[in-house]
């Protein structure tokens, strides 16, 4: 893989500097995973958690969905953009994706900002439990479903459009009976606030180390990766944006970068290891 040449202030900025990498939805493409806000991205309208209590339908409508996109979307695999993060192992590894291909990387020091898609955790007694067994349970109780719809297109959460999701049935927790619900911060809910202080300790962190802060794949539109590039760059931490568009950091960014997150994560890799670069023109 190789980079443009205009990339190597950039890389070199980065070479042998402390890191935190906030990552978003645009790393995941190569896996085949959507991003929400990349060029050409469809406009999206994710289910709010306010939504999701409302009631019965609007969680039929959810796991409907889910169950769909879910069973495919376990089968994706890290691809090169994970692997050099795992490789680089930055002092935290924020990521704002909750399909888990961080961990299967082998990185070692995550932050799930917005929680795991593998996991879900019951709104009566907070009991956790595996997406997998759900999946099963969900497959069960209704036979036939997955395949009726097997060509509709999945979403960058794990779900898909789809609109016909009366008759769906979905169990409740197997302890007590009560709601389920994906153990991710949905839109309307608050990032638990111990995740936050242990990115913002990490992001501080690089003021006192001359450390740097790097995003990759993420337009920052939503507030909850956004708030880190501007702690850093009020502390005059350098920033490095890397990105298929414009992204909201944009003016407080050292280099923004145009370009795809694994061509640009292979070579931050090589960088700090000292391997030759492979540039082109």
């Amino acid at each position: 893989m190789s980079v443009p040449a205009g990339s190597t202030a950039g890389i070199d900025l980065l070479a042998d500097r402390a890191l935190v990498v906030l990552t978003g939805a645009g790393l995941s493409t190569d896996s085949g995973i959507p991003d929400y806000r990349g060029p050409g991205s469809p406009a999206r309208t994710p289910m709010t958690y306010q939504e999701f209590v409302s009631g019965p339908a609007a969680q039929q409508r959810y796991w409907a969905r889910s169950h769909l996109g879910w069973g495919r979307m376990r089968h994706a695999e890290p691809n090169a953009g994970h692997r050099a993060l795992a490789e680089i192992d930055p002092d935290l590894l924020i990521t704002q994706n909750v399909d888990g291909l961080h961990e299967r990387a082998g990185s070692p020091r995550v932050v799930a900002l917005h929680g795991r898609i593998a996991d879900v955790v019951c709104l009566r007694c907070r009991a956790t439990t595996s997406r997998a067994g759900l999946q099963a349970r969900l497959t069960a109780a209704n036979p036939g479903f997955a395949e009726r719809y097997a060509d509709v297109a999945v979403r960058p959460d794990g779900d898909v459009d789809l609109d016909q999701t009366a008759g769906f049935v979905v169990p409740g927790c197997a302890a007590c009976g009560g709601v389920l619900k994906p153990d991710v911060v949905f839109f309307g809910e608050n990032v638990p606030a111990p995740r936050v202080e242990r990115c913002y300790a990490a992001v501080d962190a690089l003021a006192d180390s001359g450390g740097a802060l790097l995003i990759a794949g993420s337009s920052l539109t939503v507030m909850s990766g956004f708030r880190f590039v501007r702690r850093a760059a009020k502390a005059g931490t350098p920033v490095v944006i890397v990105n298929r568009g414009a992204t909201r950091g944009d003016d407080l960014a050292t280099y923004k970068l145009d370009l795809g997150c694994s061509e640009f994560l292979t070579e931050l890799a090589t960088a700090r290891a000292g391997r030759p670069l492979s540039l082109v023109e």
